[in-house]
């Protein structure tokens, strides 16, 4: 699965990335290549915890 990524330049150092299709999914890091690791873990857990609500809400009672 692919995900767009905004990459930015942190004013005090390092870069801060984001993922728009997921909102409340940043992540930072030093340098462009650990931000983008980063962010790549953020969104492996932000679509982990998706798919767990969605089963939370559609799990018979």
């Amino acid at each position: 699965m692919n995900f767009k990524v905004i990459l930015q330049e942190a004013e005090e150092g390092g870069f801060i990335v984001s993922c728009p299709a997921l909102p409340g999914c940043h992540s930072q890091g030093d340098s462009m290549k650990e931000a983008l690791e980063n962010i790549k873990e953020a969104i492996e857990g932000c679509v982990q915890s998706l798919a767990e609500e969605r089963a939370k809400l559609v799990a018979p009672v």
